[in-house]
């Protein structure tokens, strides 16, 4: 997991390390990062939104299907899959925002964790020294040994060097480092809250700190579930008969929940990122929202279909998801009916079942002319 969190970590400590020295303040370099981010996927955003409002010019279309096929499941989701294919619509593509949140937040996370390598950029050696010294003094005081292997080891080193009495111990590592760990110390703050400390729902004492801390996890849930609301005021709006929202819809409520839960298991930076994060993906929803009207959303519609056919016709070779998907399905029902096709209603006409036969037998004919060198001819069915 740790390997992971450097991965995705990396590049996003060199922006944030980039942010931070135009603007010398973690907080809003956390605010400007979070933009910079939102800017890098909104392609991402625009594809799905543009997905979202075709899949709305199909509902009429489904509500059909739905009707004809109420007692057959397995016929409707056949349907539903070939008028996809014609309309070169994936339906899953509405849950792709999610697992991109979820990708950054590990990014975001390392960043906020490891702050003398993302934003001081300390060599190995030296942060090991660090890491030794604090972990000692931390021994010394009754708290936990600090090891590297522990994600927020660099957090735990910045707490003990903020400490008056243990500056002295630091001299080893040099004046010119300690001074830039002193620098970032200071200016990793909300209003006097140390952004690397972790919110407490019930803290010890309540001062000034522990109760901005104590105010952002409930601020991350409160911007989630406002983007929540939205999201369904909007839903409903257009789509008054939709039955469903897939992934959106199954993560709507509970991702606010899950955000403030979270905000209390990480640094307050994470939870500070999570803020503007929905509050900007709040933003581009809503302008989104505004610019794929009911007549601009017809025309994209027309490109669209357009595009797939001629991208049918150029390359037959290849298959589109919504394609697999339905081949996938029809091979599954065969497999559950003893390899036999399926019909309408789950059966099949008489003269179905004799082609089947016949295209079975023909084929083990072929394969028996092959083995032992015949010709075999196609048209010779008797």
């Amino acid at each position: 997991m740790i390997t992971l969190y450097d991965i995705i970590g990396t590049p996003f400590g060199y922006l944030m390390s980039w942010i931070y020295g135009i603007v010398n303040n973690y907080g809003i370099a956390i605010i400007l990062f979070t933009v910079v981010t939102k800017l890098i996927f909104f392609p991402v955003n625009y594809s799905t939104q543009k997905n979202s409002a075709r899949m709305r010019l199909l509902n009429p279309k489904l509500e059909k299907l739905r009707k004809s096929y109420a007692n057959n499941p397995t016929r409707l989701q056949e349907e539903q899959q070939k008028l996809y294919q014609q309309e070169g619509l994936n339906p899953m593509a509405s849950c792709l925002p999610a697992f991109i949140q979820m990708f950054l937040i590990f990014g975001v996370i390392d960043v906020v964790y490891k702050p003398f390598t993302h934003i001081l950029h300390l060599g190995k050696n030296v942060r090991e020294s660090i890491i030794n010294i604090a972990s000692g003094l931390s021994e010394k005081a009754g708290g936990k040994t600090i090891v590297m292997s522990d994600l927020r080891c660099e957090l735990r080193a910045m707490e003990q060097i903020s400490i008056p009495e243990n500056a002295s111990k630091f001299e080893s590592i040099g004046s010119d480092i300690m001074n830039q760990i002193s620098e970032l110390t200071s200016h990793f703050k909300l209003f006097g809250a140390d952004l690397g400390k972790t919110p407490e729902f019930r803290p010890d004492t309540w001062t000034k700190e522990s109760f901005i801390l104590f105010l952002i996890p409930i601020l991350a849930g409160l911007a989630q579930l406002l983007s929540t609301i939205y999201t369904q005021w909007y839903q409903k709006k257009t789509n008054p008969n939709m039955q469903g929202m897939g992934c959106m819809g199954v993560m709507l409520y509970p991702m606010s929940l899950m955000s403030v839960w979270f905000a209390y298991q990480v640094p307050a930076g994470v939870g500070f990122y999570w803020i503007w994060s929905s509050v900007f993906s709040f933003i581009i929803t809503l302008l989104l929202n505004m610019y794929f009207t009911n007549e601009r959303t017809v025309k994209i519609n027309e490109k669209e279909r357009e595009k797939a056919r001629i991208y049918a016709e150029k390359h037959p070779e290849k298959k589109t998801f919504m394609q697999r998907m339905l081949e996938q399905q029809q091979a599954l029902e065969q497999q559950q009916n003893g390899g036999r096709p399926v019909g309408e209603n789950g059966k099949i006409s008489r003269s179905e079942m004799n082609k089947y036969n016949r295209d079975r037998i023909n084929e083990a004919r072929k394969r028996m002319a092959e083995k032992y060198g015949d010709v075999y001819d196609d048209n010779n069915e008797d």
